[in-house]
Formats: structure tokens, C-alpha cells, sequence
């Protein structure tokens, strides 16, 4: 089975409630089992104007458990912290 991932391209607007939602996003993504592979860190741009301000790559056991992780309730918490605080970009992709 293909690991799935999920991409997320952030521009934070207020980072004091942003470190809220880092703090419900971790705990999440620790109750489900997501592995941290990027979070924030040094960018290149290589090709292109790509300039996200942070970038945030998880992976997990599958593509479904990628793209169920989004709706838990642990996530949705966090979410709810970051409304206002970020303009936020995600996808989840399925790997090979």
C-alpha cells in the first residue's frame, strides 16, 4: 500500500494565534500516527515563483488515512485555533 501525504503551503497572518493551532496540529498529529517530514525550515526556490512562507509535508500509512486525518476531531480542533491566523494550502497525495 502507497503512503499518503499531505502538502500544506502556509502564509501565517498572526502568529501568536498560529502557534495555538501548532499546538492542537501537533497533538493531532500525534494521535494519528503522522510523521513529521517538513515543518517550516529552510526554502530555495529552484524554478518558478513557488514562495510559500512555511511549508508543512506529513506522511501516513495510506492516502485514506492522509486525506481522514483532515476531519478528525483532533484536527478540526486545531483548525478551528488557526481561523484568521493563515492563509493555508493543502492537498493530500497519494505516494508510491
Amino acid at each position: 500500500m502507497a503512503s499518503g501525504y499531505i502538502i500544506a503551503h502556509v502564509d501565517i497572518t498572526r502568529p501568536e494565534q498560529y502557534d495555538e493551532y501548532r499546538k492542537w496540529s501537533t497533538a493531532a498529529m500525534q494521535a494519528h500516527g503522522a510523521e513529521v517530514c517538513v515543518r517550516g525550515g529552510r526554502m530555495a526556490v529552484l524554478e518558478g515563483d513557488f514562495a510559500p512562507q512555511r511549508v508543512v509535508v506529513l506522511k501516513f500509512p495510506s492516502f485514506e488515512a492522509a486525506q481522514a486525518f483532515y476531519d478528525t476531531p483532533e484536527y478540526r480542533k486545531a483548525r478551528q485555533a488557526r481561523e484568521g491566523a493563515a492563509l493555508m494550502r493543502m492537498i493530500c497525495v497519494e505516494g508510491v
